[in-house]
Protein backbone atom coordinates (compact mmCIF):
# COMPACT_ATOMS: atom_id res chain seq x y z
CA UNK A 1 0.00 0.00 0.00
CA UNK A 2 1.48 3.21 -0.88
CA UNK A 3 1.30 5.98 2.03
CA UNK A 4 -0.11 9.52 1.44
CA UNK A 5 3.06 11.77 0.67
CA UNK A 6 4.46 13.80 2.78
CA UNK A 7 6.46 16.92 1.38
CA UNK A 8 8.68 17.84 4.34
CA UNK A 9 9.83 14.57 3.79
CA UNK A 10 11.32 15.45 0.94
CA UNK A 11 14.43 17.81 2.77
CA UNK A 12 14.39 16.55 6.50
CA UNK A 13 15.20 12.82 4.74
CA UNK A 14 18.55 14.54 3.39
CA UNK A 15 20.08 14.53 7.33
CA UNK A 16 20.58 11.26 6.05
CA UNK A 17 22.68 11.22 3.04
CA UNK A 18 25.69 9.83 4.56
CA UNK A 19 24.24 6.60 4.39
CA UNK A 20 20.54 7.10 3.14
CA UNK A 21 20.88 6.86 -1.08
CA UNK A 22 17.86 7.89 -3.18
CA UNK A 23 19.51 7.54 -6.16
CA UNK A 24 22.86 6.55 -7.98
CA UNK A 25 22.67 2.77 -6.65
CA UNK A 26 23.99 1.59 -9.80
CA UNK A 27 27.08 3.37 -9.34
CA UNK A 28 27.71 1.25 -6.09
CA UNK A 29 27.20 -2.33 -7.89
CA UNK A 30 30.11 -4.68 -6.60
CA UNK A 31 31.62 -2.12 -4.45
CA UNK A 32 29.39 -1.57 -1.36
CA UNK A 33 31.77 -3.24 1.26
CA UNK A 34 33.79 -0.24 0.47
CA UNK A 35 31.38 1.88 2.03
CA UNK A 36 31.46 0.07 5.02
CA UNK A 37 34.41 1.07 7.78
CA UNK A 38 35.13 -2.66 7.89
CA UNK A 39 34.78 -3.80 4.22
CA UNK A 40 35.81 -6.97 5.47
CA UNK A 41 32.64 -8.21 7.42
CA UNK A 42 29.83 -9.90 5.73
CA UNK A 43 27.22 -7.86 4.09
CA UNK A 44 23.57 -8.82 5.01
CA UNK A 45 20.60 -7.00 3.16
CA UNK A 46 17.01 -6.69 4.15
CA UNK A 47 14.42 -6.24 1.23
CA UNK A 48 11.97 -4.57 1.89
CA UNK A 49 12.89 -2.53 5.43
CA UNK A 50 9.96 -0.85 6.01
CA UNK A 51 10.29 2.01 8.70
CA UNK A 52 13.68 0.03 10.13
CA UNK A 53 12.60 -1.63 12.95
CA UNK A 54 13.96 -5.10 12.17
CA UNK A 55 17.10 -4.31 10.28
CA UNK A 56 18.36 -1.35 13.30
CA UNK A 57 18.00 -3.76 15.81
CA UNK A 58 20.12 -6.44 14.16
CA UNK A 59 22.49 -4.09 13.25
CA UNK A 60 22.57 -2.95 16.99
CA UNK A 61 23.10 -6.55 17.36
CA UNK A 62 25.54 -7.47 15.05
CA UNK A 63 27.79 -5.02 14.69
CA UNK A 64 30.49 -6.99 12.96
CA UNK A 65 28.01 -7.35 10.37
CA UNK A 66 27.37 -4.32 7.45
CA UNK A 67 23.97 -4.34 6.52
CA UNK A 68 22.02 -3.01 3.81
CA UNK A 69 18.28 -2.05 3.69
CA UNK A 70 16.26 -1.77 0.75
CA UNK A 71 12.95 0.39 0.54
CA UNK A 72 10.91 1.98 -2.54
CA UNK A 73 8.67 3.91 -0.92
CA UNK A 74 10.63 7.37 0.71
CA UNK A 75 7.83 8.03 2.77
CA UNK A 76 8.90 4.79 4.63
CA UNK A 77 12.66 4.64 4.50
CA UNK A 78 12.90 7.99 6.13
CA UNK A 79 11.98 6.62 9.25
CA UNK A 80 14.19 3.79 8.45
CA UNK A 81 17.33 6.68 8.43
CA UNK A 82 15.50 7.75 11.48
CA UNK A 83 15.99 4.72 13.35
CA UNK A 84 19.44 4.23 12.11
CA UNK A 85 20.98 7.68 12.70
CA UNK A 86 19.34 8.09 16.51
CA UNK A 87 21.10 4.86 17.12
CA UNK A 88 24.00 5.98 16.31
CA UNK A 89 25.06 2.81 13.41
CA UNK A 90 27.82 3.16 11.72
CA UNK A 91 27.03 -0.26 9.66
CA UNK A 92 23.76 0.43 7.91
CA UNK A 93 23.38 1.94 4.47
CA UNK A 94 19.78 2.46 3.28
CA UNK A 95 19.00 2.27 -0.65
CA UNK A 96 15.55 3.90 -1.76
CA UNK A 97 15.28 0.94 -4.90
CA UNK A 98 13.08 -1.40 -6.50
CA UNK A 99 14.06 -4.71 -4.82
CA UNK A 100 13.00 -6.44 -8.39
CA UNK A 101 16.03 -4.92 -10.20
CA UNK A 102 18.50 -6.04 -7.81
CA UNK A 103 20.82 -7.18 -10.18
CA UNK A 104 21.25 -3.58 -11.55
CA UNK A 105 23.12 -3.04 -8.11
CA UNK A 106 24.53 -5.99 -6.57
CA UNK A 107 27.22 -8.11 -8.06
CA UNK A 108 27.17 -11.76 -8.44
CA UNK A 109 28.45 -13.43 -4.70
CA UNK A 110 28.26 -9.85 -3.49
CA UNK A 111 25.44 -10.33 -0.53
CA UNK A 112 25.79 -13.17 1.86
CA UNK A 113 22.22 -13.08 3.13
CA UNK A 114 19.40 -11.72 2.69
CA UNK A 115 16.26 -11.30 5.00
CA UNK A 116 12.87 -11.03 3.26
CA UNK A 117 10.30 -10.48 5.90
CA UNK A 118 6.43 -9.81 5.53
CA UNK A 119 6.92 -9.42 1.75
CA UNK A 120 3.28 -8.64 -0.30
CA UNK A 121 1.51 -12.31 -0.84
CA UNK A 122 -0.05 -11.44 -3.92
CA UNK A 123 -2.43 -13.86 -2.99
CA UNK A 124 -4.22 -14.41 -6.70
CA UNK A 125 -2.64 -17.16 -8.74
CA UNK A 126 -2.19 -14.49 -11.44
CA UNK A 127 0.45 -12.74 -9.84
CA UNK A 128 2.43 -15.29 -8.80
CA UNK A 129 5.44 -14.41 -10.40
CA UNK A 130 4.96 -10.94 -8.61
CA UNK A 131 6.04 -12.73 -5.10
CA UNK A 132 9.28 -12.08 -4.03
CA UNK A 133 9.96 -15.43 -3.47
CA UNK A 134 8.76 -16.67 -7.05
CA UNK A 135 11.33 -18.87 -8.85
CA UNK A 136 12.62 -16.45 -10.89
CA UNK A 137 13.43 -13.89 -7.85
CA UNK A 138 14.95 -16.95 -6.25
CA UNK A 139 16.86 -17.97 -9.13
CA UNK A 140 18.41 -14.25 -8.94
CA UNK A 141 19.33 -14.13 -5.39
CA UNK A 142 21.62 -17.74 -5.61
CA UNK A 143 23.34 -15.56 -8.42
CA UNK A 144 24.02 -12.29 -6.01
CA UNK A 145 24.26 -15.13 -2.72
CA UNK A 146 27.69 -16.12 -1.90
CA UNK A 147 28.56 -19.70 -2.56
CA UNK A 148 27.59 -20.00 1.39
CA UNK A 149 24.87 -17.97 1.45
CA UNK A 150 21.15 -17.70 2.78
CA UNK A 151 18.03 -16.32 2.52
CA UNK A 152 15.74 -16.00 5.79
CA UNK A 153 12.43 -15.40 5.22
CA UNK A 154 8.91 -14.73 8.18
CA UNK A 155 5.53 -14.13 6.85
CA UNK A 156 2.03 -13.79 8.52
CA UNK A 157 0.50 -15.64 4.63
CA UNK A 158 0.15 -19.25 5.47
CA UNK A 159 -0.62 -19.11 1.91
CA UNK A 160 2.53 -17.82 0.60
CA UNK A 161 4.76 -19.79 2.97
CA UNK A 162 3.31 -22.88 1.75
CA UNK A 163 3.97 -21.50 -1.56
CA UNK A 164 7.55 -20.36 -0.95
CA UNK A 165 8.64 -23.85 0.85
CA UNK A 166 7.48 -25.30 -2.49
CA UNK A 167 9.57 -22.81 -4.53
CA UNK A 168 12.54 -23.55 -2.12
CA UNK A 169 12.06 -26.88 -2.87
CA UNK A 170 11.57 -27.19 -6.60
CA UNK A 171 14.60 -24.77 -7.31
CA UNK A 172 16.77 -27.07 -4.26
CA UNK A 173 17.59 -24.63 -1.95
CA UNK A 174 18.24 -26.90 1.41
CA UNK A 175 15.96 -25.71 4.10
CA UNK A 176 16.55 -25.69 7.60
CA UNK A 177 14.01 -24.03 11.17
CA UNK A 178 11.16 -24.29 8.74
CA UNK A 179 8.48 -23.45 11.68
CA UNK A 180 4.69 -22.25 11.65
CA UNK A 181 5.03 -20.63 14.80
CA UNK A 182 7.70 -19.18 15.34
CA UNK A 183 7.51 -17.28 18.49
CA UNK A 184 6.32 -20.70 20.07
CA UNK A 185 9.36 -22.35 19.08
CA UNK A 186 12.70 -22.98 20.00
CA UNK A 187 14.13 -21.15 17.00
CA UNK A 188 16.03 -17.61 18.01
CA UNK A 189 13.60 -14.60 16.61
CA UNK A 190 16.46 -11.73 17.07
CA UNK A 191 13.97 -8.80 15.94
CA UNK A 192 10.74 -7.87 15.09
CA UNK A 193 9.81 -5.89 12.06
CA UNK A 194 7.13 -3.20 12.90
CA UNK A 195 4.27 -5.20 11.22
CA UNK A 196 5.35 -8.35 12.94
CA UNK A 197 5.28 -6.78 16.90
CA UNK A 198 1.50 -5.93 15.90
CA UNK A 199 0.03 -9.13 14.51
CA UNK A 200 1.63 -11.31 16.71
CA UNK A 201 0.72 -8.81 19.75
CA UNK A 202 -2.35 -10.41 18.40
CA UNK A 203 -2.04 -13.77 18.76
CA UNK A 204 -1.12 -14.30 14.72
CA UNK A 205 1.30 -17.19 14.08
CA UNK A 206 4.59 -16.31 12.61
CA UNK A 207 6.21 -18.47 9.71
CA UNK A 208 9.69 -18.72 9.61
CA UNK A 209 12.48 -20.31 7.44
CA UNK A 210 15.95 -20.54 6.48
CA UNK A 211 16.82 -21.34 2.73
CA UNK A 212 20.51 -22.13 2.01
CA UNK A 213 21.95 -21.63 -1.49
CA UNK A 214 21.75 -24.50 -3.75
CA UNK A 215 25.41 -25.63 -5.10
CA UNK A 216 26.24 -25.83 -8.51
CA UNK A 217 27.86 -24.48 -11.81
CA UNK A 218 27.00 -20.66 -11.39
CA UNK A 219 28.23 -20.50 -7.87
CA UNK A 220 30.26 -17.46 -6.88
CA UNK A 221 32.56 -16.93 -4.16
CA UNK A 222 33.03 -13.51 -2.67
CA UNK A 223 36.69 -11.99 -4.48
CA UNK A 224 38.22 -10.00 -1.29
Amino acid sequence: MRLRRKPWIDDAIKEYDSFLHLQGCEENKGKWRSLFEHPEAPLWVELGTGKGNFISQMAQLHEQVNFIGIEIQIGVIYYAGKKCADAGLKNVHLLRFDVARLEDIFAPGEVDRFFINFCDPWPKKRHAKRRLTYRSFLERYARLLTANGQIYFKSDNAGLFDFTLGEFEACRWPLSEVTYDLHHSPIENEAMTEYEAKFSAKGQPIFHCVASRPSGGDAHERQD
